[in-house]
């Protein structure tokens, strides 16, 4: 598979490089201490539908804010 360094951008390919998707173990460690530092964070809390690709199940319940 052919992509891109996530932090150089430097073409990588997973059948020659040992790091991937990181084009080197110095980029590999670079990231991991983005994560460390919270530069990366999670926007939200993924949920078990998303995940699985199921759509969630719609509410059968009235909308109290139509009355």
């Amino acid at each position: 598979m052919k992509w891109r360094c996530p932090i150089c951008k430097k073409p990588t390919d997973s059948a020659q490089d040992q790091h991937f998707p990181f084009c080197s173990d110095r980029c590999r460690l670079t990231d991991l201490g983005n994560w460390a530092s919270e530069k990366y964070r999670v926007s939200e809390p993924a949920l078990e539908e998303q995940l699985s690709g199921e759509s969630a199940p719609e509410s059968h319940e009235p909308d109290e804010s139509k009355n």
